[in-house]
């Protein structure tokens, strides 16, 4: 059952708040993500969702370089589709699940996983050299380390995150914001360390390489999507809180 408001939605409703108390009108220049952020004693990521949402809905106009506008004035309660994900929420859970995942792999992989594995990261690097918006070789690589745990649970589960992440709108609309690939080169080598550990048959290094890599994923989407300096902190989905878990 999805819960009835996600917090990016509270934070949404706060931000149209501060933006009635503003009097700003539409094609105003409105605060920025980080003023957002302090004004509501938020987390830059939870404020991100939140405008990321309201981009959606039709209020906001983000311009990369310039700020963030009100495009039409709307009070009501968010909108947003409840069972929709934040990007940064949905990391956060795969850095916990998928590592863990990872690790488990390390102990059960079998010769032809690796070999389905390597043929992954090859469609994967295939697509790259060429330019292509493929990322199926990307997605793939991590549905094959989920089915190497031979664990029916953990591969349905680990296919539910991706199946929320391409139905999620949020995600789709943050990846509008991001104009290079180079990123895509560094995953495959945070890729390629995943296999390496898992060929050595290596459960930590597996599971540390996993979460490396998706620590990576979110601080890149952070910095490539951000309209103004990305040298902030205080991420309401920091990977410092959920590595709390593994002490």
């Amino acid at each position: 059952m999805a819960r009835a408001t996600r917090r990016y939605q509270e934070v949404a409703e706060g931000l149209r708040a501060l933006i009635e108390q503003g009097g700003y009108a539409p094609g105003d220049r409105i605060l920025t993500e980080r003023q957002i952020a302090e004004n509501l004693q938020v987390g830059r990521s939870a404020a991100r969702e939140a405008i990321l949402l309201m981009e959606i809905e039709g209020m906001l106009e983000v311009r990369k370089g310039s700020g963030i506008y009100l495009k039409a004035m709307e009070t009501s309660a968010p909108k947003g589709d409840a069972n929709d994900i934040g990007p940064f929420e949905l990391i956060q859970a795969r850095q916990l699940l998928e590592s863990a995942v990872a690790g488990l792999a390390a102990s059960t992989v079998t010769k032809a996983d690796i070999i389905r594995m390597r043929d992954a990261l090859e469609l994967e690097r295939n697509s790259i050299a060429t330019g292509a918006q493929d990322y199926s070789g990307d997605e793939l690589f991590h549905r094959l380390i989920a089915e190497a745990t031979q664990n029916n649970v953990l591969v349905d589960t680990v296919n539910e995150l991706w199946k929320k992440r391409e139905a999620s709108r949020m995600w789709a609309r943050l990846h509008d914001r991001i104009f290079v690939t180079d990123y895509r080169l560094r995953w495959l080598d945070d890729h390629s360390a995943i296999l390496a550990a898992l060929q050595r048959r290596d459960p930590e290094a597996a599971r540390s390489a996993m979460w490396q890599h998706l620590e990576n994923v979110r601080v890149t989407l952070l910095e490539l999507s951000d309209d103004e300096d990305p040298g902030f902190d205080g991420y309401l989905f920091d990977s410092r809180e959920v590595s709390k878990v593994f002490r």
